[in-house]
């Protein structure tokens, strides 16, 4: 009875996405839009191309609505939102990088350890990566914050160690398949060096995508994390901007209806973590179906 009732149930609105034929096709649109944009935006941040300057102070745009002279308005001491919109991206790019690097390039080691030589690594590697499982990302994330001032790079750190296991799973699971290959069994009976089977047969040939779905979901939890952290008053802290304290200056004037303060940054946080994750969602399916066929 229970089967039936899930069988003629209504599908939900995600069930009704994810059968949608083009979904996939929109979703990596739409996710490698926003991570082009992101790249973009840091590099005019670091090149000092934005509109204006996003530490000028005017005290007679206080709370400006969007114009012709300030596009997304301006906050409470009446500097360029746009501008530090702009600027707050550098808040999280190159931690994150750091983040993702670490998980990627740590995961890839053991991944490849665990699964081309599983009688020699199999279990040591699967003992530290369940110890690095285990460990507690929010507590650590807490410590390191009590032990140190709010230094992003520390805790978006931390944040790539504990993904460590994520990454190295997904790995193994992949080469663990891949060297019962034929053509990996006779590259090894030819003689071929391992690290070049490694790196241009299993890593680059049939890896790439499991790197690049683990990049781009690494990213946007590195987003998030860093903007709530910054929300929380933990990360990056005033005078520089961050997408989370930019929301978090601009709450206390949501309910006298000047929302665009605090929503626009929220907004910027929304699409990127969104377009990250659809892309690397994108990805994965690609994979599975290239996989299957």
């Amino acid at each position: 009875m229970t089967r039936f009732l899930e069988l003629t149930a209504e599908p939900t609105a995600w069930q009704r996405f994810r059968a949608w034929p083009l979904r996939r096709t929109v979703s990596a649109l739409f996710g490698t839009g926003v991570a082009a944009l992101v790249v973009a935006v840091y590099l005019c941040s670091v090149l000092h191309l934005l509109p204006r300057d996003p530490d000028a102070v005017d005290l007679d745009q206080v709370n400006a609505l969007p114009s012709a002279a300030h596009w997304l308005g301006t906050d409470f001491v009446g500097r360029d939102l746009l501008s530090r919109i702009m600027l707050g991206s550098q808040a999280f790019f190159i931690p994150g990088l750091v983040s993702v690097s670490v998980s990627l390039v740590f995961g890839a080691l053991f991944g490849v350890l665990a699964g081309f030589w599983p009688e020699r690594f199999a279990t040591p590697v699967g003992l530290l990566l369940q110890l690095l499982e285990s460990l507690p990302k929010l507590v650590l994330i807490l410590l390191v914050i009590a032990l140190y001032r709010p230094d992003i790079y520390l805790i978006l750190l931390v944040v790539g160690i504990t993904n460590i296991p994520a990454a190295a799973e997904l790995l193994r699971a992949r080469i663990a398949v891949l060297r019962k290959k034929s053509y990996i069994e006779a590259a090894v009976a030819l003689g071929l060096p391992p690290s070049r089977i490694i790196l241009k047969h299993v890593l680059w040939l049939h890896g790439r995508g499991l790197v690049l779905i683990q990049a781009t979901i690494g990213m946007g939890e590195a987003i998030l994390i860093e903007t709530s952290l910054s929300y929380l008053g933990f990360g990056v802290q005033e005078p520089t901007p961050s997408w989370g304290n930019m929301v978090a200056l601009g709450k206390d004037y949501f309910f006298r209806g000047e929302l665009w303060i605090s929503t626009l940054p929220a907004m910027a946080i929304l699409v990127t973590v969104l377009g990250f994750h659809l892309l690397g969602d994108a990805l994965l399916e690609r994979l599975e179906q290239r996989a299957a066929a």
